[in-house]
C-alpha cells in the first residue's frame, strides 16, 4: 500500500520520539502519519529535542508538543493524560534503550512513559541504539517484557550506525513502523490487563454495522436570552462512549447539549441545547438506530414562562418551573413493537444513595442502567474516573470498581454488544440497520440573579 491510501483516517495517534540520533526520521514518520489521515500528538522527550526541535514537529503536526508530565491544558486537565485517554494507538519511534528500561519497569519519568501507562491504546514500539545496547542482556530482556505487555515491537535494521559500527540497532524504515501502526488499530489491540479498572475485552469489531445513538452533555433551560437552568456536566462520559463505539466499528450519532470536551471527529453530531430540542434529536436518530445510550444529563425542570429580554435585578424575578420530558422513557414507548428491539441504555446520577436507581430502571423500561453517586470522590462531573453500579433486568446491582471514564464506556460495552447478538438470534434477523456482530463540565448554572437548583435526570459523569 502506498503512504496515502487513508488507512488511518480520523484515527488519533501518539507519536513518542525520545533521545537517540534516529530521532530526525520520526520527521519522515510523522508526516506518514498524517498522510494516511491520521491526527497526531507528539511527545517528546527533552533530550529529543536536543537533536529536533519542537518547532519542526509543531509545524507538521499542527499541534503543541506535549514534553512535561506536569502540563495542564487551559481547562487544567493533565495533558498526557487527556491525550492517553483520546489515542486509537501510541508508536514511540526511535525508542532508546534508557526509555524502553523505564517503560519495561513502569517509571513514569518523562511525557511517554506517563501516557502509556495512562493508556489502554496499542503501543507500537521503534528501538535504535548502538549494536552493543541493543545486543545486551538487560536490553533484550525490557524488549521481551514490553512485548508481555502486549507492545507490538518493530525491530531495528541492521546497517551503519552513528557510532561507526555495523550491526543491528538502527530504526526501522518508517514505512515499516507506518504499517505496524496501521496493524495495531486495525487490529484493535487494546490491552486486556486483569485487576480492578481493567477493560473487560479486547477491542472487537463488535458492532460493525451497527447504528448507535449516544446523548451527552447538560441541556441548557432558558430563563432569558442571558441565563438558563443548567448543571455542571461536561459530556466527558457520552463522548467515551462514543469513541468506544466507533472504535468498535459502530455508525454513531450523538446528541450533544452543551459540552466542553471534544466529540469524536468520525461522529455525526446533533446539536440539542435544550430538552425540548433533544428529545426531538433522539427520537428522530433512534428510528433506525440499534442502540441508544443516554448519558446526557437532561434537566428535570425548566422555566414555564422564558423572559424574551434580559430580566433586571430590580424586577426580582420568581421562576415558575414545569417538568421536562422524560425523553428515554418515550424512547422506550416508541420501540415497544419493534423486533428485534434496539438496546436501551440509561445513566442515573444520584447523590448519597443509589436505592432510587433499580425502580428507575424498570419504569423507563430500559435494557441497562449506570448509576453512580456524583458526590463520591473520583465519581462525578469534571473528573476523568468513574465508579458505576450497572443495573439490568432480572439482575442484582453489578457494582464496578472505580476506572477510568474510557474503561467505563470499553465494559459497558462488551454488554450492549452481548444484548444485541442475544436478541438478533432470537428474532432471526440482523436488525433494523443490517450490520452484523461479531461477538457476543458544562460551567455552573448561570442563574446569579435567581436561586434555582436544578437536577438532573440521565447522567453519569
Amino acid at each position: 500500500m502506498t503512504a496515502t491510501e487513508g488507512r488511518l483516517e480520523g484515527r488519533s495517534i501518539l507519536l513518542g520520539v525520545t533521545g537517540s540520533i534516529a530521532a530526525y526520521k520520526a520527521v519522515d514518520l510523522l508526516r506518514r502519519l498524517t498522510a494516511e489521515g491520521a491526527s497526531v500528538q507528539v511527545l517528546l522527550t527533552h533530550s529529543a529535542a536536543a537533536f529536533v526541535g519542537r518547532l519542526t514537529f509543531e509545524t507538521l503536526s499542527g499541534r503543541p508538543v506535549l514534553s512535561d508530565p506536569l502540563e495542564l491544558l487551559p481547562d487544567r486537565r493533565i495533558a498526557h493524560i487527556v491525550a492517553a485517554r483520546e489515542a486509537d494507538a501510541i508508536v514511540v519511534a526511535p525508542a532508546t534503550a534508557h526509555w524502553m528500561a523505564a517503560m519495561a519497569s513502569g517509571l513514569a519519568d518523562d511525557v511517554i512513559t506517563a501516557a502509556c501507562l495512562a493508556s489502554t491504546a496499542p503501543v507500537v514500539v521503534a528501538p535504535a541504539m548502538d549494536a552493543g545496547m541493543y545486543a545486551h542482556p538487560a536490553t533484550a530482556a525490557n524488549v521481551d517484557r514490553l512485548r508481555s505487555f502486549g507492545y507490538r515491537v518493530v525491530d531495528p535494521e541492521s546497517g551503519l550506525l552513528a557510532s561507526g559500527l555495523v550491526g543491528p540497532g538502527r530504526l526501522a524504515d518508517p514505512a515499516s513502523i507506518v504499517d505496524a501502526v496501521v496493524a495495531a488499530v486495525a487490529r484493535g489491540a487494546w490491552l486486556a490487563v486483569d485487576g480492578p479498572g481493567a477493560t473487560s475485552a479486547a477491542a472487537r469489531h463488535d458492532l460493525a454495522g451497527c447504528r448507535v445513538v449516544v446523548s451527552a452533555g447538560g441541556t441548557a433551560e432558558p430563563i432569558d436570552p442571558v441565563r438558563f437552568i443548567g448543571n455542571r456536566s461536561t459530556g466527558l462520559m457520552g463522548a467515551e462512549i462514543a469513541r468506544a463505539a466507533i472504535r468498535r466499528g459502530a455508525d454513531v450519532t450523538v446528541v450533544a447539549g452543551h459540552v466542553s470536551v471534544p466529540l469524536p471527529a468520525d461522529a455525526r453530531v446533533v446539536s440539542a441545547p435544550t430538552t425540548a430540542e433533544m428529545r426531538e434529536a433522539v427520537l428522530a436518530a433512534l428510528a433506525g438506530a440499534d442502540v441508544l445510550v443516554m448519558a446526557a444529563a437532561v434537566a428535570d425542570f425548566r422555566p414555564r414562562r422564558a423572559s424574551s429580554t434580559k430580566l433586571t435585578r430590580d424586577a426580582a424575578p420568581v421562576l415558575e418551573l414545569e417538568p421536562t420530558e422524560d425523553i428515554l422513557a418515550e424512547a422506550a414507548r416508541s420501540v415497544a413493537g419493534r423486533v428485534p428491539r434496539p438496546v436501551l441504555v440509561g445513566f442515573a446520577a444520584e447523590t448519597g444513595s443509589l436505592d432510587r436507581a433499580p425502580e428507575k430502571a424498570r419504569r423507563k423500561g430500559v435494557d441497562l442502567l449506570v448509576a453512580n453517586d456524583v458526590l463520591e470522590p473520583g465519581a462525578g462531573f469534571a473528573v476523568e474516573t468513574n465508579r458505576v453500579t450497572l443495573i439490568a433486568a432480572d439482575a442484582a446491582p453489578e457494582s464496578w470498581p472505580l476506572m477510568s471514564k474510557r474503561e467505563v464506556a470499553e465494559r459497558l460495552l462488551d454488554r450492549v454488544a452481548a444484548l444485541l447478538a442475544a436478541r438478533r438470534g432470537q428474532s432471526g434477523g440482523s436488525g433494523q440497520s443490517g450490520g452484523p456482530v461479531q461477538n457476543g463540565r458544562a460551567d455552573p448554572p448561570l442563574v446569579a440573579d435567581v436561586a434555582v437548583s436544578p437536577s438532573a435526570r440521565e447522567d453519569v459523569e
